[in-house]
């Protein structure tokens, strides 16, 4: 049984003191495993993430009820920064790089100033090393970058916090799929050769359930269903409303009323 490093128990998000979006969350993240959240548009994913990495007070939301712990420590509703330094970094969904400053200097920007040069040589080839993309575009402002090498880029200057635990917000959003496929296999490597967790938001199932171990699907706020990638992906409701397979048609979940789905997510 794999050993969970992050455990969320039971949480509940509050926005500006009477919105709830987040009720009764729980999920692990253990050693070496990459986990999805899954879910549509305003379903939690997100809240859920900030809520992990301490970026709620931003949009004026706080944990209200329930437990986050990292590696046995409680962390909920600590400050970002202290998260970031206990080994949990977030790549963002929006506002992903610095645009007018170069790959290298992103790459170089969340590097602590007292660290010593040869150790930022260090962790930036790293980056490198897993992003060879980017150290042939060093010199060349982020704002310049296509989707997939902002992406790459985010997940770079990620790196070079030296993280236990990767929280990826949308690694597929707006990118072309052989971008994702690619992204998929980097992501598979980082994990394997860093031997760290990843925790992935993803509005594509499809995409997520090709690399995750284990996955969440939330909506409205609530897990609804989990399961490994295997029991998700034959799972009737899962392939109906996530991956548009029904009567072995494509379909999208839009297209079918809500009034339809039963009462099988945990049969």
């Amino acid at each position: 049984m794999t050993t969970a490093v992050l455990q969320v128990d039971k949480i509940e998000v509050v926005y500006k003191r009477v919105i709830t979006a987040v009720q009764g969350v729980t999920l692990s993240v253990g050693e070496r495993q990459i986990v999805a959240i899954l879910g549509t548009n305003g379903a939690g994913k997100t809240t859920t993430l900030r809520a992990i990495s301490g970026f709620l007070g931003v949009d004026d939301a706080r944990i209200s009820e329930g437990s986050i712990t990292f590696k046995g420590t409680r962390i909920d509703n600590e400050l970002p920064h202290k998260i970031t330094g206990r080994g949990i970094v977030l790549v963002p969904e929006r506002e992903k790089v610095f645009p007018n400053l170069t790959v290298a200097e992103n790459l170089a920007a969340p590097v602590s100033r007292a660290a010593r040069s040869g150790e930022k040589r260090r962790i930036e080839e790293r980056a490198y090393h897993f992003f060879p993309r980017l150290a042939e575009l060093r010199s060349r402002a982020a704002g310049l970058l296509s989707g997939g090498e902002r992406q790459m880029l985010a997940i770079g200057a990620a790196l070079m916090c030296g993280p236990q635990l990767l929280l990826v917000d949308e690694l597929s959003l707006g990118l072309a799929p052989v971008v994702i496929k690619d992204l998929i296999r980097r992501l598979r490597s980082i994990r394997d050769e860093l031997g760290i967790g990843i925790l992935l938001v993803e509005q594509s199932a499809a995409a997520a359930l090709e690399i995750a171990d284990y996955a969440y699907i939330m909506e409205n706020g609530r897990v609804v269903l989990d399961g490994d990638r295997e029991r998700l992906k034959s799972h009737q409701d899962v392939q109906e409303f996530y991956l548009g397979q029904a009567a072995g048609e494509r379909r999208s979940y839009r297209d079918i009323k809500q009034y339809r789905r039963s009462r099988r997510w945990y049969g």
